[in-house]
């Protein structure tokens, strides 16, 4: 019977010299380990070349990176032929814009709350002030100038509600009266107690609109004070903040206030998690390696690469949006990776060998080819995305892809650079080179999880296989979701607002139907108002979503109501297409302004604005899937009908983040599990580490899952995050296995010195990363919290796999090829 036993006398066994090997095998490994050993040399001899070279490519990165500017517009979520989004440029073409400020505002210790004379005086000044200050703004409506209309003799009047603003207090509460037997204002101006009253400020622009457009000031450039949302975000910020409206409180939603204090957080944010994750992670490498050249190499790498990848951002005219955001998250966790490799490689070596010249060659010899292979499978996975239909993805996988491969290239040249600086012969000292590979007992440790997998691999694999199945049925529960609230944390006061007015007003948020009537004049059809009359009915009875709906239908039911003495009887839809005909034209006539906002100015389109909740988007998925049904089921005869406006751009983006995440992930897998056969010319050995590289995926996705964690935007990249970071350690000692096992023939003793010699850099590496990402769980967004837990639990995984799993299967199916006979 085999006895599994580790042999443990290998302490004392040497790092391989390339040129003593009398076993040494010219494969693909070993040439690409040669050729690396000579650029360790050269890098060595012409330092001075590399470090002015590096300057260079710093100066042309930096020229280029000065050309991308910021853009934090919708569109750069969409390709300019995308039909949904080209629809929706024929709404705004038709319509205007539909982003909103909805300002709610309630005076608590005023009895009559907003209905108060005083406070509506000063409501009146705010809404001239808003008008008048506040960029980009079209209109500002009240219940000081909102539409009012009122049958007369001889028809109707249309004026501002408190154009002949009153007198007395008695005045102004009959004008309360009758904006409460107007339904088309109650929940939008004014709640149904009437404690809450709302101005809307309607804009010029949307969020897709092109950078050029949404400056202030077109020479100002592109900071975000300098750009709509975010100048008239702050104007309406500023003048609520005024003394002359102390008193009362505002709840400022909608679309302006949510999309700017967004892209502002987000902004802020990534500087601050990024710049408090190098802090971190600097404090962390100066407690491994206690030197300051191990610490500014890798921070000086990470920068640069960055740069690199601006740059080429800026060759070919893309702009940072908000997917750049995660760039510098991929930079470092990539750069930090090599360059932990390499130093605790070099410092090992340094000590050993007692001359940074000889350490150079052969640190590159043992480390290049695995840095390299890290870097060709990180860049394949992240350039897999670049399939994603959404734009911004697409770009990001791309230039994110040449961030990394920045990161290799300058790792194996201007780090190694770094290290080389200093007295090249070092004296041998048993105790130091002891110390830099990380001190006994660190070793004892290695030695003891070789031991275990040698001992437990059955049981390993059982657990693992169990881990798997668990996993992979979370995995099934993984639903792909978005809510822009829950981007913030429970008390920020935009999320506190927004679900205030959501509570007691009609909603922050639209989805808007079209109907196309197809002739001039044809929406006064009485047959077509019917449709739309109907398809309104259906929408509202959908409580679970809808709050309010509002179509050229509400206007001219009140019209008919206004002629028949405000009757609410008479508040239906006129029968007599003449009869709508005159009061339309009566309507244009007297004043009236506000069916511009349903009707195009030939009457052959109409739209329906739908009130929602701010909420999940899988909410509004399911209404416009269960309004998609009722216009099959019912078929409209008079009308075309087509679903648009902002949110159901919203819902093509979950459309879209699924076939992202399932097609790129896909596309990642197999690209790195065929680069995996091609570096180690097997298909067994590829197929072996692709297990450990699936259980951070398994486990990650899992794990949402079965805590309903959604899929969003922003988490559509744990998967491919989580295999590109867990193929990095794979590489790393399975790239380490192959030499010793080539060198040594047996299995249980490759192992156990690739552990030893890779271990510890793999553990750095994987403390550093965790602890630096664990940062993000100070942030004030709720999305960025969530991300860093995910990130830091896969880098757990990933480790945890490489030490456990991995050497498990090694031994089971041993993919290197027989061992030798005998001891």
């Amino acid at each position: 019977m085999q006895t599994e036993t580790l042999s443990l006398n290998h302490d004392s066994a040497p790092s391989p010299d390339p040129d003593s090997d009398p076993e040494r095998h010219h494969g693909l490994i070993e040439i690409l380990s040669e050729g690396f050993e000579r650029i360790g040399v050269f890098t060595f001899d012409h330092r001075w070349l590399v470090l002015g070279l590096s300057l260079g490519l710093l100066i042309v990165s930096g020229y280029f990176a000065s050309l991308a500017r910021f853009d934090a517009s919708f569109v750069t979520y969409f390709v300019p032929d995308d039909p949904v989004y080209k629809g929706y440029l024929q709404y705004r073409d038709d319509f205007g814009s539909e982003e909103i400020a909805y300002i709610v505002y309630e005076v608590p210790d005023r009895v009559l709350g907003p209905w108060d004379l005083e406070i509506m005086r000063r409501i009146e000044g705010l809404t001239e002030a808003l008008e008048d200050e506040v960029p980009f703004v079209s209109e500002v409506t009240s219940l000081v100038n909102v539409e009012f209309m009122e049958g007369v003799p001889d028809g109707i009047e249309i004026y501002d509600l408190l154009e002949d603003f009153p007198e007395t207090q008695e005045e102004l509460l009959e004008a309360r009266a009758k904006v409460l037997g107007k339904p088309m204002m109650v929940g939008g101006f004014l709640s149904e107690d009437a404690r809450y009253a709302a101005l809307i400020l309607e804009f010029e622009l949307s969020s897709i609109d092109p950078i050029e457009e949404l400056r202030v000031d077109p020479e100002g450039g592109d900071a975000l004070p300098n750009l709509y949302p975010q100048a008239p975000y702050l104007a309406i910020q500023e003048i609520l903040a005024r003394p002359e409206y102390e008193g009362i409180e505002f709840h400022h939603v909608g679309d302006i206030p949510i999309n700017a204090i967004y892209n502002i957080m987000a902004s802020e944010e990534s500087v601050n998690l990024l710049i408090a994750t190098l802090a971190v992670i600097i404090a962390l490498l100066f407690l491994f390696f206690r030197n300051v050249v191990g610490v500014i190499g890798p921070v000086v790498v990470v920068l640069l690469s960055l740069m690199v990848a601006v740059g080429f951002m800026g060759i070919l005219g893309w702009n940072m949006d908000l997917m750049f955001g995660m760039l510098p998250t991929i930079i470092i966790a990539v750069g930090v990776a090599d360059a932990v490799h390499i130093i605790s490689e070099f410092r090992s070596l340094r000590r050993e060998l007692g001359d940074r010249r000889e350490a150079a060659r052969r640190t590159m010899y043992l480390v290049g080819p695995p840095c390299l292979f890290t870097s060709l499978t990180t860049a394949a996975g992240f350039a897999s995305m670049s399939v994603a239909p959404i734009r911004s993805i697409a770009n990001f996988a791309i230039y994110s892809a040449v961030g990394v491969m920045a990161a290799f290239f300058l790792s194996v040249t201007l780090l190694l650079v770094f290290m080389t600086f200093g007295k090249r012969h070092v004296p041998d000292k048993k105790r130091e080179v002891m110390r830099a590979k990380g001190g006994a007992r660190f070793k004892a440790f290695l030695r003891g999880v070789a031991g275990f997998d040698v001992r437990h691999r059955r049981v390993i694999l059982t657990i693992a296989a169990v881990i798997f199945l668990v996993g992979g049925a979370g995995m099934t529960r993984l639903r792909v979701d978005s809510n822009m609230m829950t981007d913030f944390k429970k008390n920020e006061p935009i999320r506190v607002s927004t679900e205030f007015v959501d509570e007691v007003m009609s909603g922050s948020m639209s989805l808007v139907y079209l109907f196309d009537s197809g002739q001039t004049e044809g929406i006064k059809d009485p047959a077509v108002l019917k449709e739309i009359e109907r398809f309104q009915i259906e929408a509202e009875s959908k409580g679970y979503a809808v709050n309010k709906t509002y179509s050229i239908v509400d206007i001219l039911k009140d019209l008919n109501q206004s002629f028949h003495e405000g009757d609410p009887a008479f508040h239906v839809l006129p029968e007599d297409r003449n009869l709508i005909a005159q009061y339309l034209l009566l309507y244009e006539t007297s004043g009236g302004e506000e069916a511009q906002n349903y009707v195009s100015s030939d009457y052959s389109t109409a739209n329906l604005e739908l009130r929602c909740k701010l909420g999940d988007m899988s909410k509004m998925e399911r209404l416009a899937e269960e309004l998609g049904q009722y216009i099959e089921d019912e078929p409209f005869l008079a009308t075309e009908i087509q679903q648009s406006g902002i949110g159901s751009l919203w819902l093509i983006l979950m459309s879209y983040i699924v076939q992202s995440q399932i097609r790129g992930f896909l596309v990642a897998f197999s690209v790195i599990f065929v680069l995996l056969c091609l570096i180690f010319r097997s298909l067994k050995t590829g197929m072996i580490a692709m297990v450990p590289n699936l259980a951070p995926v398994v486990v990650t996705l899992g794990s949402m899952g079965w805590l309903d964690i959604p899929l969003d935007y922003v988490r559509l990249f744990i998967g491919t995050v989580a295999i590109g970071i867990s193929v990095d350690d794979t590489i790393h000692h399975v790239t380490r296995c192959v030499l010793e096992f080539n060198r040594r023939r047996k299995y249980e003793e490759a192992l156990e010195v690739a552990l030893q010699d890779v271990g510890r850099a793999l553990v750095i590496t994987s403390v550093v990363l965790v602890l630096g990402f664990l940062v993000f769980m100070t942030s004030a967004m709720h999305t960025y919290v969530v991300f860093g837990m995910l990130l830091a639990t896969t880098i757990v995984v990933a480790l945890v796999a490489d030490f456990i799993l991995m050497p498990a299967l090694i031994l089971t199916f041993k993919p290197f090829g027989p061992e030798r006979e005998g001891d």
